[in-house]
């Protein structure tokens, strides 16, 4: 009986030696333990922090602007451009036609309209260098119409993401708090080990015994009696 039990142990054993390699223990906990080490600054609470005020205080604010970075948006914006382009032809000839129609020489008009009319003239003298800033401006939020498309779906995608960072900073921190996963292995061999050896030396043992109680034969009684008698 007692051996039948040292063989069960024996196998139990073999068993927890051989079970991690079978299931690919060690290569998975040097996996695990490589992405705990890879997250761990990324799971930092301050990070985290950092990162749901980007996400709700920048990102989903940008989505307001979505609205206004449409090709419809843009074609509009293109219809004030080329508004400001006949207005600036105008502008080269108000002063040309003023002069005339006043009959007073041209830098006369202009003086006048300086001093009557200050913000305009202030604007017709900037009009170019406002007319190439906003067809810029239109340039830049035409390359960008696909990707702006995109954002009210990306930030959907992302939400889940944030809110789970921020629900298991706490779920993090405990598994990162358990021993190196590269030991897991260990866990399971050095018991495996401990109960082959038990089991190894509980049978060797019993087969001694046995070995002695072969060795008493009817020989060996008989000679041992007459030497007593």
């Amino acid at each position: 009986m007692a051996r039948k039990l040292m063989w069960a142990v024996f196998l139990v054993g073999l068993m927890l030696i051989a079970a991690p390699f079978a299931i690919g223990l060690p290569d998975k906990a040097d996996g695990g333990q490589n992405m705990i080490d890879a997250f761990g600054p990324i799971m930092d609470q301050d990070n985290v922090d950092i990162t749901a005020t980007c996400y709700h205080e920048v990102f989903v604010p940008l989505g307001d602007v979505v609205v206004a970075m449409t090709q419809e948006s843009i074609d509009k914006f293109n219809g004030y451009l080329a508004g400001f382009t006949a207005l600036g032809v105008d502008a080269e000839n108000i002063v040309p036609a003023l002069a005339a129609a006043m009959q007073m020489p041209e830098e006369n008009v202009q003086a006048f309209m300086g001093e009557q009319f200050p913000a305009m003239a202030g604007m017709l003298q900037i009009l170019p260098a406002m007319q190439t800033d906003f067809a810029a401006l239109l340039g830049l939020m035409g390359d960008n119409v696909v990707i702006f498309e995109q954002v009210p779906a990306g930030l959907d995608h992302y939400e889940p993401l944030v809110t789970t960072m921020q629900t298991e900073v706490s779920n993090y921190d405990k598994v990162a708090s358990l021993p190196d996963f590269q030991m897991f292995t260990w866990f399971f061999v050095i018991p495996g080990l401990i109960l082959v050896g038990l089991a190894v030396t509980a049978l060797l043992l019993d087969r001694g015994k046995d070995d002695d109680v072969a060795d008493v034969t009817p020989e060996v009684i008989e000679e041992r009696t007459s030497e007593l008698v």
